[in-house]
């Protein structure tokens, strides 16, 4: 199945029929991926040929849009009537909605937790955690731990920087600042007496295996030969630890545990190692470190956690983290779980990875448009509510999910297009002349433009002022192409010969396309920035120069939601791409 024509005609209806609806949605804009999405929610069987699928979908997106563009939106309709009427209106999953309630709550202090690892700055994904958490200390009169897992110097070393970052990025999302805020790395005394007494009290061994050999034991079904050692031997390796006489893996401490559990990575699981690297906040003051399932389930004791709420990638650490407690004799907290949410237009970013790529200078920085960071999400405008609304409609799920941004902008647009004010960018602009009868021209002097198409406030309007006689103006190349007859958007229905208009009627005579422009008395040279895939797009254009301020999010008529980052006398504005 190589080519479009292999597939059957009920994979290729289900295909045009989602494509479609797709493009009338989103008015002639659909995306590939969107597309995806809704077909692998109807045809589960095909889940195993989306890869295959794509080109199949790239052709039908492309051919909606374009008979949109072509014909108009409504042909759209005409199409889907006949193909599909019930996909005119797509149908969603009724599904709860909202937060469910936790479990053993009564007579209880609720206290969660939100414990990224400062490497770098916080992503979209880890939006969820914060939204999650935050909302259910509101709904419980409860408190959010905000712990800094930063014990590990080799694999995931912690950023300075991050740790501030990270706080006012939990702000910004949460709309509060978490009740407590913990750095782990400043904790060390206590990690170390409770690995101690778990090795005074006998649960606890130092091992002296590479971790290569002690995998071929435990696949054997065989234990560590250090397993069964005295306390007062394991004290001593300890101390050898501690002193910084044992390189890096030459020793780590284990957790006992049954021989026979039925998952090997259980099995006697590390909670401590050798670490000499140095580390920014403590320096090189210790030579052992906790693994993170150990400092977390201590620490989630010491602050008296009473609910996780985690991936569900993670169930292997709560199996782990209960064996322990088993040991300390400690009630566990109740754990809920979440899947994964894939986004299509970011893959497989990681922090780790992104920091390198930075390194790299394959990004100008965490703020680069092209990131799934919460800097980046903030420098294009994106409403803090916008991402609280998406992840509590999304609910407590363990199903794994893909989606695409346009989702999320969807939410997004709810809460900013109401306040949004409009203003005209003109990309690729072409100079015309326009002119009118003279004296008996139809028109005030004065043309006024609604900021907001829905505003009631009369006075709520910018205002371009008119020459008496002539008029010089911008239009959008492609428009200048295209049409020998227009109509100026707000203003007047105009004629053009070469690089001259001329205006024929303020009232609309006919259906002409209409069109955005701007006069070049009010307006300005501007830049925006567009991110697509691994590039950005740069479109140099026309601005209209009527009140604007810098940081301030504009609608531009047939273009999009976009921020103006920087004014500067005498250079273009700068302009970012929020999204259509």
């Amino acid at each position: 199945m190589s080519k479009d024509t292999d597939w059957d005609s009920g994979i290729k209806d289900v295909v045009r029929k989602y494509a479609l609806q797709n493009a009338l949605e989103y008015n002639g804009n659909g995306k590939p991926s969107s597309v995806l999405g809704r077909i692998m929610s109807e045809r589960k069987d095909l889940r195993a040929l989306a890869k295959k699928l794509s080109s199949l979908i790239d052709s039908e997106v492309s051919i909606a849009n374009e008979i949109a563009a072509n014909d108009g939106i409504e042909s759209i309709k005409k199409i889907l009537t006949k193909l599909n009427p019930d996909a005119l209106v797509r149908k969603k999953q009724i599904r709860r909605t909202g937060l469910p309630d936790l479990l053993d709550t009564e007579n209880k202090k609720i206290i969660l937790r939100f414990a990224p690892n400062p490497n770098g700055p916080l992503t979209l994904g880890h939006s969820r955690g914060i939204v999650l958490n935050s909302q259910f200390a509101k709904k419980y009169n409860g408190k959010v731990v905000l712990r800094f897992d930063d014990t590990d110097t080799k694999v995931k070393p912690p950023m300075l920087e991050a740790y501030k970052w990270i706080e006012e990025e939990y702000e910004w999302i949460s709309g509060s600042p978490a009740d407590i805020v913990i750095r782990a790395s400043e904790r060390m005394p206590i990690y170390l007496d409770y690995a101690e007494k778990m090795i005074s009290k006998g649960f606890g061994y130092v091992c002296r295996c590479s971790s290569g050999e002690f995998k071929k034991l435990r696949d054997a079904g065989e234990v560590s030969p250090y397993r069964n050692r005295s306390i007062e031997e394991n004290l001593n390796d300890w101390s050898a630890m501690l002193d910084g006489k044992m390189k890096a893996g030459e020793g780590v401490v284990r957790v006992k545990t049954p021989t026979d559990l039925p998952n090997p990575a259980l099995r006697d699981w590390p909670a401590l190692r050798i670490q000499h690297g140095e580390h920014p906040i403590v320096g090189k003051m210790y030579k052992v470190w906790p693994l993170l399932d150990f400092q977390s389930a201590i620490e989630d004791h010491e602050q008296r956690v009473t609910h996780i709420i985690r991936g569900k990638d993670l169930m292997d650490s709560t199996r782990k983290q209960k064996l322990l407690y088993e040991h300390f004799g400690w009630d566990y907290p109740e754990t809920m779980y979440w899947g994964r949410v894939k986004v299509f237009e970011f893959g497989g970013f990681s922090t780790s990875g992104m920091r390198k790529s930075i390194m790299e200078s394959e990004y100008s920085g965490w703020d680069d448009l092209r990131l799934p960071t919460i800097k980046s999400l903030r420098r294009r405008g994106f409403d803090p509510s916008s991402l609280r609304s998406f992840w509590l409609d999304l609910g407590l799920t363990q199903k794994d999910i893909s989606i695409s941004m346009q989702t999320i902008e969807s939410f997004n647009i709810k809460k900013i297009d109401p306040i949004t004010p409009r203003r005209f960018f003109v990309r690729n602009p072409i100079k015309l002349k326009m002119s009118w009868k003279g004296k008996n021209k139809k028109f005030n002097d004065i043309l006024k433009i609604q900021n907001h198409p829905n505003s009631t406030n009369l006075d709520d309007v910018r205002k371009w002022r008119f020459n008496e006689f002539e008029e010089t103006l911008f239009i959008e190349n492609n428009d200048y192409i295209k049409w020998d007859k227009f109509r100026l958007k707000d203003f007047a229905d105009v004629s053009k010969i070469d690089k001259h208009c001329k205006v024929e009627s303020i009232e609309r005579q006919d259906n002409r396309q209409i069109i955005h422009w701007l006069l070049e008395s009010i307006s300005r040279e501007a830049v925006l920035h567009i991110p697509q895939g691994n590039n950005i797009m740069i479109h140099e254009g026309i601005i209209e120069n009527y009140n604007l301020e810098e940081g301030k999010i504009y609608q531009f008529e047939r273009v999009g939601f976009a921020k103006i980052e920087n004014i500067t006398p005498g250079k273009p504005i700068k302009l970012i791409w929020l999204h259509s």
